[in-house]
């Protein structure tokens, strides 16, 4: 097997983790969206930070609202397209789209504090309805360069964007239910339904089932032409993006149908028996079926890795673990590791890494999500193959010493105060013993009853300093603020919705987020990131 190594950044990078659909902007429609990319990372510059990361994302079904459990790998969600950004609309065709009623309902959810998904879903279905009646009109029928780049995109994109448009216009047929309910014919992929997944001959109208699959490539075409506009944007500020990879699709998904059995469905992934938890974790998700996928050479590795590779400068492998390992259990069996024996697990592991880091191809640096139990071969492996892993403070501790200092972190490696799991740090401080709290401040260089704005400032300071090439940090960290962005274990309406507290637009204007963003900026200056 060819070798392949992680290219190495030449700088200390300091970085924001926040998810898309948090940012705000003065013209955004109740959630995040591309566009907003560009501005966010203008504010993120100006506290020394050159890297924004971001949670997946990847398309939701309706009433989803975890970025992990997307329907594809590939396909953007829709949601995040920048209305203000679609060329074949103007605002008076915006404004009939929506009605006085639909108007109203915008200008509530974007005051909203948090991300209304049911209804931000429903307005820009009605904004993009229009806007491809119009793109049909103007466009299809007369077979124009916008046409033929729709097209060129279908053809360029062609080992997804197909399969997820008929998926989607399937299910659309079956009111939402999945793939596994489906007729047979559409179940099982037969020949005549899956030509409906190409576009049609210039100028010919689509059929009813044609319309949508068209209207779905229509809306990932928008999507990626956004996407590619705002990286452009992002370079010229001169901040890199990262992006996140989910280990796995569920079921009910576009790649899942598509590619049956490449993935193992008579299992459920989950995670083994622990401290917290006895009996182990049930996700509820397939596993991959490896041998399957050996045959073609990994070859949907391959492709979201390539596409992954397009979509941001770095990326971060959610469970890395579970490329050497998953924890199956089959229905009213016992669990059981996938591989079953540590060598088994040891050339998986390290197989599935190198096809990722040659698709990669030097392009891009990938980070590896390595929290919780993982065995000592794992990180050995990640290092001789240049992956850093995740450096948690937090959960940086020796049992007899404590803490471990941050500047003692090996360069490879990526150090945060908290995770998007977690409470900020901000908040995480409460939890923590008084001998706790003792250490972490000596180890920032305060004492432990300074005031909450003193410490959090001095904390920062703490991460940045640390050996690791890359340190992360939550927005709410940045601002002082105490949110979550997601409570594991739980379902509330706290989780995933979460949303900046003011506009880019203010926040870039307002003198006291200014005065906090170059009390960080000098921080990172003094701790060498660039």
């Amino acid at each position: 097997m060819t070798a392949a190594r992680n290219p190495q950044p030449t700088a200390r990078r300091a970085g924001v983790t926040v998810p898309l659909f948090a940012l705000r902007t003065a013209h955004d429609w109740g959630i995040g969206d591309i566009d907003a990319l560009v501005a966010c990372a203008a504010w993120i510059r100006g506290a020394g930070h050159r890297l924004l990361q971001i949670l997946p994302p990847y398309e939701l079904a309706d009433g989803e609202t975890s970025p992990y459990g997307a329907r594809t790998a590939f396909g953007i969600d829709p949601i995040y397209i920048s209305i203000d950004g679609v060329p074949d609309l103007d605002r008076r065709e915006i404004a009939e789209a929506l009605g006085e009623e639909g108007t109203a309902t915008l200008e509530r959810v974007r005051r909203a504090p948090r991300v209304d998904y049911h209804t931000v879903r429903a307005l820009k279905r009605r904004a993009l309805g229009r806007a491809f009646d119009r793109f049909l009109e103007r466009e299809w029928a007369k077979g124009t360069a916008r046409a033929r780049a729709l097209r060129a995109f279908v053809k360029q994109e062609d080992y997804w964007a197909p399969d997820l448009a008929l998926y989607v216009a399937l299910r659309e047929r079956h009111h939402g239910y999945g793939w596994t309910t489906w007729p047979p014919p559409e179940r099982d992929r037969g020949a005549e339904v899956m030509a409906r997944a190409r576009p049609t001959a210039d100028g010919d109208p689509p059929d009813e089932l044609g319309r949508i699959v068209l209207r779905h490539q229509y809306l990932q075409w928008l999507a990626h032409e956004q996407w590619d506009r705002a990286r452009t944007g992002m370079r010229d500020i001169g901040v890199e993006l990262m992006g996140d990879l989910p280990f796995i699709v569920g079921e009910e998904s576009a790649d899942v149908w598509a590619r049956p059995q490449q993935f193992m469905r008579d299992v459920s992934l989950g995670a083994p028996p622990d401290d917290f938890s006895k009996e182990g974790q049930d996700w509820g998700l397939p596993a991959y079926n490896w041998p399957v996928m050996d045959a073609d050479d990994l070859g949907w590795v391959r492709a979201r890795t390539r596409h992954a590779s397009r979509l941001y400068d770095r990326f971060r492998l959610d469970h890395v673990v579970g490329y050497f390992r998953m924890w199956v259990k089959p229905q009213g069996g016992a669990g059981r590791f996938e591989p079953g024996i540590e060598s088994g697990q040891l050339d998986r592991g390290t197989r599935v890494l190198r096809a990722m880091l040659t698709e990669a191809a030097g392009a891009v640096h990938v980070v590896a999500e390595d929290l919780g139990l993982i065995p000592p071969w794992v990180r050995t492996t990640l290092a001789e193959l240049g992956v850093p892993g995740y450096r948690v403070i937090p959960w940086e501790k020796d049992a007899q010493e404590g803490f471990r200092d941050p500047r003692a972190f090996p360069a490879l490696s990526v150090a945060s105060l908290s995770t998007h799991d977690t409470k900020p740090i901000t908040a995480w401080w409460e939890d923590f013993s008084p001998a706790e709290r003792r250490q972490l401040a000596a180890l920032s260089g305060i004492e432990p009853a300074v005031g909450p704005a003193e410490r959090n400032m001095a904390l920062l300071g703490l991460l940045l300093r640390a050996g690791s090439a890359l340190t992360l940090t939550l927005p709410q960290e940045v601002l002082g603020t105490m949110e979550r962005i997601n409570a594991p274990g739980t379902v509330t309406e706290t989780n995933w919705t979460y949303r900046l507290p003011q506009t880019l637009e203010d926040l870039a204007t307002d003198p006291a987020v200014g005065a906090r963003l170059e009390s960080i900026r000098a921080l990172a200056h003094d701790a060498a990131r660039d």
